[in-house]
């Protein structure tokens, strides 16, 4: 039975079951219904089911809050699932600071997004289909985040594994689809194989799968530097890797934007991609046992974070822009989980998932009302023309580029850079890609606003968007203002409301620096994000033969297709992986084991043809036979 809350007469607390519950009915009653409900029916179960899990979702935050500090965490059981040989994993759901920030932030986000959905998919044939997978893919995702034991962490993993296969290749009549949507389920699975690996390693040293036993029972069992620390540190970061799309297995990512619009926003700003990093973080007693594995999170996240900005620097389709820029984003999460910036990394998320939510919806807008057009180079001159989703998405291309002062964005980044400098396991270099970082980061979201919205008008313009999918771009938009306010450095007022509340949860970084050394690196932040908005108004509306000069010769031309094709990972990985296993494929088509097997069929139907001979129906072949063998057996004994 779930446990009460000792402070909550009304026992909110105990509705934690529901919140990802409503969705999965939501999606149980769309996939079941068959032809039966009406596109308004459709609709309100899709969406209202997301925002009913918000609604619960807020008032058990509200209770768990007005709890502190009396009760910090909140464990609610609803049945065993199996109990043999020590192993019983539980149907069981864990609150604390950690999950109920992620919980939060997805059930909001998630719900604005079915909203907006609403409208922008009201034309397609899959329509009762779509909300169908989007309210699995909420399930899952929130099954992911409050699950106390790592097995039903594991079957929330896989859940939105799979509804991302579904939404991607939604369109599945379209091969390149397909084909995209295979390629993230397939280059997932590998990091899902090394976490699988890692979660039967924990349980068999440390016997059990809770993950709150798990933490404590590390501690008491392995020292720091442990190799079985170190060891199931680095499968788990095999399987974040994987979902949160970061080197080496980040190609799926930009190929999953054949998805449509709403499925890129949820995928990119509140589930799959934001899984790892909360793997990482609600396992980081594992990462601070085993200091290599972490330093390695941080440099995946500083390399990942480089490597995609300079792609997204010359993309030319609108998504795919977004798509790099959100590999890049994670990346700046993993840099601050790789030097022990736990709550910095859980800050970015918050901000992240508004502004990129924000990005995608608005990038959705502006697709549907050029009749799809995708390439920005062939729109123009729309901060006008669609006003609403001009300014929304300038506000979040702003909070993108860590615009200083008034946007999320700046504060969330301000703090995973000061920290990749002060933390203990911190260093120059860390903190200096970080820093080159920002200003690509700024230079491609300015990029994106100039030439999409301003210049001259070069595609017509078709519907414009109506209040249903008008109303989440605007209340985003506030998100991607108003949340950074929620942990100001010292050196602005210090309002550290944020890493306060998720202290008990996630420890703190322990830096010695100086007040006056925060504030000259936070200068050189924001210098960092006007310098890149700037360059990208000279290069990209100001003066554009400045950037087309370069481009035109041969290092330049090979140097942005060389970004534009990510870096040509896809391509190493065709040579080295794809092709070898295609080409043992075809040697292989008739199957060799198979033909094993075939070859000692016909040694037996050969053998029975010998033996079918000698039945000839002669009786005196078969007294000769009989006398001859009885002549042989005499023989033997005699012999013997």
């Amino acid at each position: 039975m779930p446990t009460q809350c000792p402070v909550c007469g009304d026992e909110m607390l105990d509705l934690l079951w529901l919140v990802p519950a409503v969705p999965l009915i939501g999606f149980l009653v769309l996939a079941l219904a068959g032809g039966w409900l009406s596109r308004g029916m459709i609709a309100l179960v899709g969406v209202g089911s997301t925002g009913l899990s918000m609604g619960v979702a807020w008032l058990v935050g509200i209770a768990f809050i007005a709890s502190a500090p009396s009760i910090q965490t909140y464990d609610q059981t609803l049945w065993t699932r199996l109990d043999v040989s020590g192993l019983a994993p539980t149907i069981g759901f864990y609150l604390d600071p950690l999950s109920l920030v992620m919980m939060l932030v997805i059930t909001l986000v998630g719900f604005l997004i079915h909203l907006y959905s609403a409208e922008f998919m009201i034309g397609d044939e899959g329509y009762r289909r779509f909300f169908a997978y989007m309210n699995l893919f909420v399930a899952a995702m929130l099954t992911l985040v409050l699950a106390d034991n790592l097995l039903l962490l594991y079957l929330g993993w896989e859940g939105v594994g799979l509804c991302s296969y579904l939404l991607i290749g939604f369109w599945y009549r379209e091969p390149a689809n397909g084909a995209a949507a295979q390629k993230a389920f397939i280059v997932t699975r590998l990091g899902d194989v090394a976490l699988a690996i890692g979660l039967l390693l924990l349980f068999t040293h440390l016997g059990t799968l809770n993950i709150q036993d798990l933490m404590r029972r590390a501690i008491e069992q392995w020292p720091v530097g442990s190799g079985l620390a170190a060891i199931t540190a680095f499968l788990l970061l095999g399987g974040a890797v994987g979902k949160s799309a970061q080197l080496p297995l980040q190609t799926w990512l930009p190929d999953a934007m054949a998805g449509p619009t709403p499925v890129s926003a949820l995928i990119h700003a509140a589930t799959m991609v934001t899984a790892g990093m909360y793997l990482i973080a609600r396992t980081h007693v594992l990462y601070s046992l085993a200091p290599t594995a972490q330093t390695a999170v941080a440099v995946i996240g500083a390399v990942t974070l480089l490597l995609a900005s300079c792609s997204a620097l010359v993309q030319r389709d609108f998504k795919r822009v977004l798509a790099y820029s959100t590999i890049s984003q994670i990346g700046y999460m993993f840099l601050a989980l790789g030097v022990g910036a736990w709550a910095a990394a859980l800050f970015h998320f918050t901000t992240h998932a508004f502004f990129k939510a924000l990005l995608f919806l608005a990038a959705g807008v502006v697709i549907q009302s050029l009749h799809e057009e995708h390439d920005i180079y062939r729109m123009g001159g729309l901060r006008k023309l669609l006003p609403v989703p001009f300014w929304t998405f300038l506000i979040g291309a702003a909070s993108l580029a860590g615009f200083p002062l008034v946007t999320a964005g700046f504060y969330s980044k301000d703090w995973i850079l000061w920290e990749a400098w002060a933390s203990p396991t911190g260093s120059a270099w860390f903190w200096g890609a970080g820093l080159i970082g920002a200003l690509l980061t700024a230079i491609y979201s300015f990029r994106l606003v100039f030439l999409v919205f301003f210049g001259e008008l070069k595609t017509a313009i078709g519907p414009k968007p109506g209040w249903v999918m008008k109303f989440p771009l605007v209340t985003l938009a506030g998100g991607a203002l108003v949340v950074g306010f929620l942990q100001i450095p010292r050196t602005l007022g210090d309002v550290p409301i944020f890493g306060e509340f998720v202290a008990s949860a996630l420890p703190s970084v322990m830096g010695t620096s100086s007040v006056t050394m925060e504030f000259a690196f936070q200068v050189l932040t924001m210098v960092m994000a006007l310098l890149g908005i700037f360059v990208a108004y000279v290069l990209f509306l100001r003066r554009p033969s400045l950037i087309d000069t370069p481009l035109a010769t041969v290092w330049g031309s090979a140097l942005s297709r060389f970004w534009f094709a990510g870096w040509g990972f896809d391509r190493l990985y065709d040579l080295l992986f794809v092709h070898p296993f295609l080409w043992v494929a075809q040697a292989n088509k008739d199957d060799l084991i198979d033909r094993g097997y075939a070859s000692l069929a016909w040694l037996i139907r050969e053998f029975f043809a010998v033996l079918h001979r000698t039945q000839t129906g002669q009786v005196r072949w078969y007294a000769a036979v009989l006398a001859g063998g009885s002549v042989a057996i005499v023989a033997l004994a005699v012999l013997s």
